[in-house]
């Protein structure tokens, strides 16, 4: 009887630790990841630098955990020197997820990325920014 007690405590841990955040890449699978931000609190930019170790990418998603996030828009800069700017003008929640964002040509080779967002009036957490980019 002991060991069944033990057994249904073990049982209503593994369940409630079950319900805290899950990992980004479970939200976003069959994709890689190309880097995470942790964002502040107001009107700000940032760069993701990426460069060619982490591959050529075709489509780009992201993800926000942690807090909430009002993004504008980002600049990817590609390794050839050119660049593609995609306005997004989204109020990411936490554990949200963004469009599908095509990249012009084919797989290109992302030297950086550059995010223009801010926090203002969404989140009480810092809110973590994740990229994944698919082949």
């Amino acid at each position: 009887m002991k060991k069944f007690g033990t057994f249904i405590i073990a049982a209503f841990m593994l369940v409630g630790l079950s319900s805290f955040d899950t990992p980004a890449e479970t939200l976003v699978k069959d994709w890689v990841r190309i880097g995470t931000k942790k964002v502040d609190y107001k009107l700000d930019r940032d760069v993701m630098h990426v460069g060619l170790d982490d591959g050529r990418f075709k489509k780009l998603k992201l993800m926000v955990s942690n807090g909430n996030l009002n993004m504008h828009r980002m600049v990817v800069h590609y390794a050839n020197g050119s660049k593609q700017e995609i306005e997004l003008r989204h109020n990411f929640s936490r554990k949200s997820t963004s469009r599908v964002i095509d990249l012009k040509g084919n797989k290109r080779i992302i030297k950086k990325i550059v995010f223009i967002y801010d926090t203002k009036n969404a989140s009480k957490r810092k809110a973590k920014l994740h990229v994944f980019g698919k082949h």
